[in-house]
């Protein structure tokens, strides 16, 4: 009855592990020495047909709710029984793209973000994977002959490594830069080819390389860009003076001479007149002594 009890027991203990559907519960502890158990999800990583992955199938292994005190290489240590590991890379999140990647740097890359994250375990072979879905636990992320260090001495391990070696960031940088120098001569070599060649269709490609020469974007050239602008825009101001100028010369002019011919058309209106037309004062006198002089008429 006891024997029956504890199978009972055993077997809810199992079952009663909480997992998403389709993955695999395995339990983690830090310590021996901490009683509750984390778990780690796993399943095996699949892509759909026809899909580039970054990852080779049937030998991958994707892990869900990696604490942040599991490094990769506590990772792999903790599956290395399950068989022999390639790689592990813990990332914050699930990679959806599903592209190769570019091999990424220590010294240029963006700062971890602290708290749970996803990894990819690569095994030699696809029993590993296997292996590691009826894997069971606990598993021990810190022991006697693996240390791992929490509190103020994982801070100061942290602190050491940020210290940069500078003879190898200048080893990289220079590295990097080779091949960037390569890269663009190759294009460079590659569009000069196909300039000015027609297509099957008769098109012609219109590449970057033109027969103007580019201008340098050095300092000295951008002042004098900026002198000659300057220089332009008050030539520009000394025109458009001149024309307000010219302007206003010439309103003035026809403001005086129409004030003058209102002042000329005023005068003869109002002076008296001194002829009579063709006849004269002399003439006029005569006209009317012969009048006076005259016999009248019966």
């Amino acid at each position: 009855m006891v024997a029956r009890r504890g199978r009972r027991s055993a077997r809810g203990s199992d079952e009663g592990i909480p997992s998403p559907p389709g993955y695999s519960a395995i339990p983690v502890k830090f310590s021996g020495k901490q009683q509750a158990s984390h778990y780690l999800y796993v399943r095996e990583h699949r892509v759909r047909e026809g899909t580039k992955s970054s990852w080779p199938q049937k030998r991958t292994l994707f892990v869900l709710n990696v604490p942040p005190y599991c490094t990769e290489e506590c990772l792999s240590r903790l599956l290395s029984p399950c068989g022999p590991v390639c790689s592990v890379e813990l990332q914050e999140k699930p990679d959806l793209a599903e592209s190769p990647k570019e091999p990424q740097s220590k010294f240029f890359q963006p700062k971890p973000v602290p708290g749970f994250q996803v990894a990819y375990v690569v095994f030699q072979k696809p029993g590993g994977v296997s292996a590691a879905l009826a894997l069971k636990g606990p598993l021990l992320v810190s022991t006697e002959s693996h240390p791992v260090k929490s509190g103020v001495h994982k801070w100061i391990s942290d602190y050491r490594d940020s210290v940069l070696d500078p003879e190898a960031l200048r080893a990289e940088v220079d590295t990097f830069m080779e091949a960037y120098d390569k890269k663009v001569a190759e294009e460079e070599a590659k569009a000069q080819e196909e300039e000015g060649v027609p297509d099957e269709e008769g098109w012609v490609k219109v590449t970057r390389r033109g027969r103007r020469p580019v201008l340098p974007r050095t300092e000295a050239a951008s002042l004098r860009v900026l002198e000659r602008e300057r220089r332009k825009r008050a030539r520009k101001e000394l025109l458009n003076f001149y024309a307000w100028q010219h302007r206003e010369t010439k309103m003035e002019q026809q403001e005086r001479g129409r004030q003058a011919d209102q002042d000329g058309t005023g005068a003869q209106q109002h002076s008296p007149r001194t002829s009579c037309g063709p006849c004269s004062a002399p003439a006029l006198e005569r006209s009317t002594k012969m009048l006076a002089s005259a016999p009248p008429i019966r």
